[in-house]
């Protein structure tokens, strides 16, 4: 074996040396044979020819997907996004430090569709049997609605127990856990977390766990009934879609979080009254 060993190292270091001792000539002529020889293989392979269009077709074809133009005229992608929001839920934390030191811990879930936003609990030690109560409490209070949601999207976070999963698996709504190390995958909660600490929790200094709540109570309930939201045509997300507001005669201004925030409701013009006596038809 170390016979073997020696007699390769002496074969390379030989090569080595012969490289060495080539002139460039040599070594230049050597590059122009093998870029002749490239040259002719190219001629000899033939490029392949791609037929995107056909195997497109295939594809569209054997998922029983109709051509382009007809398939606009169905449903736009912005459309196909958009149709299975009503069915989605999704739920994070949120964590606030206190003047003294102490952090908090806040468990909400998000109507995607609505974007309408529960505060379910704040504590400084979240457990998953914590947590797997407050989703029973968020069932019991969506009542009959609780079985329009097919989907809850969440984190991989360890207080996410096998528990917790059950209880939304009994009502029918499957679980999907991101990706590790994505929070992209849950842009709408993570969205509400950004909105949240720049427009309430960090411009208010918190003291405990109570103050917490009857802050953030108060801005769930702006943020749901009195907040506009670009994503839903500037209506709040207890806005009903379907009804068209009045114009208004004048604008109110209501303060919330002793002025933190600012919500503007319109009141409607008051309708002539008829004056006493005055018959209500002509005949």
């Amino acid at each position: 074996m170390g016979l073997r060993l020696f007699y390769l190292i002496f074969c390379r270091l030989l090569s080595c040396l012969l490289l060495l001792s080539r002139s460039t000539v040599a070594n230049n002529a050597e590059i122009l044979v093998l870029r002749h020889e490239v040259a002719v293989l190219r001629r000899q392979v033939e490029r392949p020819r791609f037929s995107c269009a056909a195997t497109i077709r295939r594809v569209l074809r054997r998922s029983g997907l109709p051509p382009a133009p007809q398939r606009a005229s169905q449903q736009t992608w912005r459309s196909f996004l958009r149709s299975p929001a009503h069915t989605l839920l999704a739920c994070d934390f949120m964590h606030v430090d206190t003047v003294f030191l102490k952090r908090l811990y806040v468990f909400f879930v998000m109507e995607i569709a609505t974007r309408r936003v529960h505060v379910l609990g704040v504590t400084a030690h979240p457990t998953g049997a914590w947590v797997t109560q407050l989703a029973r409490n968020l069932l019991m209070d969506l009542k009959e609605r609780a079985g329009c949601f097919r989907f809850l999207i969440r984190d991989r976070d360890s207080k996410f127990t096998a528990a917790f999963d059950a209880v939304f698996a009994g009502n029918g709504t499957a679980v999907i856990p991101t990706p590790p190390q994505s929070p992209r995958s849950n842009a709408y909660a993570e969205r509400w977390i950004r909105t949240a600490r720049a427009e309430c929790t960090d411009r208010i200094l918190i003291t405990g766990e109570r103050h917490l709540r009857t802050v953030l109570g108060q801005y769930a309930e702006h943020y749901n009934a009195g907040r506009a939201h670009c994503g839903l045509d500037l209506r709040a997300p207890d806005d009903d879609p379907n009804v068209i507001p009045l114009p208004a005669a004048t604008v109110r201004r209501r303060q919330v979080l002793g002025g933190l925030l600012n919500e503007y409701h319109p009141t409607p013009p008051r309708l002539p009254q008829r004056p006493q006596g005055t018959p209500s038809s002509v005949a």
